[in-house]
């Protein structure tokens, strides 16, 4: 697997990063209890606790556990959201991701994590890839489905504010 800490991704229109504390301010601000609706964590409350989750997801990146990557717009390199692949130790890898409120209706999900997928399948080994999302969010869904995802199971849990989500797990093979 190449160096972790190097990869840069490009789409069409975006650049998939690694993350870095120097995102902490563009995640605080559009981490929000909105875009967390459907998400299993919640918003952070301060500038200090957003470091801290940026700063265990680089040392999961160099425990080679995650791989979490902001998405900036290729032509200004503007903050839309984070994609992540967790698991990457594993033979079923997990795809998430997040884009703030402003980038949500512009494909943009959809291109970054099709760059994400094709990372994955050039430098992972896996049985297949989990995609975890709440039936409620269509988009999110519709990003699944376009990668061949198929409803393997159903689940409910209660998320971090507190708030139940019905679930379905889709599953992505090569």
């Amino acid at each position: 697997m190449e160096n972790l800490e190097k990869i840069s991704l490009e789409s069409k229109r975006l650049i998939l990063q690694p993350i870095s504390l120097e995102h902490t301010e563009d995640v605080f601000r559009e981490f929000t209890s909105e875009i967390t609706t459907f998400m299993y964590p919640k918003p952070v409350h301060s500038l200090s606790e957003t470091e801290k989750i940026i700063r265990d997801m680089i040392l999961q990146r160099e425990n080679h556990t995650d791989l979490v990557l902001v998405i900036l717009k290729k032509d200004h390199l503007e903050f839309l959201g984070i994609c992540e692949v967790g698991a990457i130790d594993t033979h079923t890898p997990e795809l998430g991701i997040w884009l703030k409120k402003s980038a949500h209706g512009y494909g943009f999900g959809r291109e970054a994590i099709h760059a994400l997928k094709d990372w994955v399948d050039k430098n992972l080994e896996y049985n297949y890839l989990s995609y975890p999302v709440d039936k409620r969010n269509i988009p999110s869904r519709k990003i699944a489905e376009s990668l061949g995802g198929k409803i393997f199971r159903e689940f409910q849990q209660i998320n971090k504010s507190g708030y139940l989500l019905d679930e379905v797990e889709y599953r992505i093979y090569k």
